[in-house]
């Protein structure tokens, strides 16, 4: 009887010290619908790159006016937005449901890795932007999201990383197929999103 209370006092603290430690209310219904989101937004893009009147020559010699550059930019910035107050709203409610801080040093911790690399990549990405190099955009945005994935899967659920690797791999496969970038973004920030929030879901959040 005392080995078994002994044994349930350290798993008891080892479960509150995992706590501290991580930032477990991620919310994998948030993940499902970023990634519903970014199909959308793929869909509406697809419209603006291909039905673009200044579109001229194959996929590779592709030419995408100004215009149609700023309407992409507001498609991105639509679904980044739709997607982050999606989280904050689903997090902050799973993390009142089970009594949990939303905001401590974990969260901190989270936040700063994530957005190490991440704003690593979008500054590199705007400057491509600026000097009309499109060609690598679409690798580039997959393997610094997929990096801060990583990165901030440290301070949150393990499972987590194993998306940030699957970018990885989508982003490199599609550096050989420059011109299918939205065919890749549509995969990595749309399916993969849906599937890794739905094995999320179902794991930790639906009992």
């Amino acid at each position: 009887m005392d080995t078994n209370k002994y044994l349930n006092d350290i798993s008891e603290i080892k479960n509150m010290m995992n706590r501290s430690s991580r930032f477990i209310s991620l919310s994998g219904l948030s993940g499902i619908l970023a990634g519903i989101y970014a199909l959308i937004g793929a869909y509406f893009a697809y419209q603006t790159i291909y039905f673009d009147q200044s579109n001229l020559g194959s996929y590779k010699t592709l030419v995408i006016s100004e215009d149609a550059v700023i309407k992409l930019l507001i498609i991105a910035a639509t679904v980044l937005i739709l997607s982050v107050l999606t989280g904050i709203v689903l997090t902050v409610r799973k993390a009142n449901k089970h009594g949990e801080k939303i905001w401590d040093k974990s969260t901190q911790r989270l936040i700063i890795n994530f957005l190490i690399p991440l704003t690593t990549g979008g500054v590199l990405i705007l400057y491509l932007i600026e000097k009309e190099q499109f060609s690598l955009i679409a690798p580039l945005t997959l393997i610094f999201y997929g990096l801060a994935i990583i990165n901030a899967s440290t301070y949150t659920i393990g499972d987590v990383r194993y998306l940030g690797v699957t970018l990885l791999v989508l982003a490199f496969i599609s550096l050989w197929f420059i011109g299918y970038g939205l065919l890749f973004w549509a995969l990595g920030f749309g399916f993969c999103h849906i599937f890794y929030g739905a094995m999320m879901y179902f794991k930790y959040e639906r009992k």
